[in-house]
């Protein structure tokens, strides 16, 4: 039942397109009846609840996962940046795959702790 209002929108759109092409192809009964489910299946679908997984909390403190990022020709780097306050800030360096929790925005540089490679500087962007 996890996936039960993703599983029925995708059956009622399969079930009113092949509904509409076998009334105007073959047999009209039989078109009307799968239009008519597929119609069910989407209201069945539209009221089903969704369950949010993760607590604020749990959002709040997500972090990546400490793995190393592929060499594309130069060092990559990911930095994820929080939407609200309080705004915190976590670097995942490519080559070693360090992760560090920076409070505040993205700084204007960044060298990592782990390899001392550094990552970016705002004066060479």
């Amino acid at each position: 039942m996890k996936n039960f209002r993703e599983n029925m929108l995708i059956s009622s759109i399969i079930l009113i397109v092949l509904g509409s092409m076998i009334s105007l192809g073959a047999n009209m009964v039989m078109g009307i009846v799968m239009g008519v489910s597929g119609i069910v299946c989407f209201v069945l679908g539209m009221s089903a609840n969704t369950k949010l997984e993760l607590s604020p909390e749990k959002i709040a403190n997500w972090t990546p996962s400490e793995e190393k990022l592929p060499d594309a020709g130069r060092f990559m780097y990911r930095v994820d940046v929080t939407l609200d306050e309080p705004f915190r800030s976590t670097i995942l360096c490519g080559p070693c795959g360090h992760v560090e929790i920076v409070e505040g925005k993205r700084p204007s540089s960044y060298t990592c702790e782990k390899c001392n490679k550094e990552l970016w500087d705002s004066e060479e962007e």
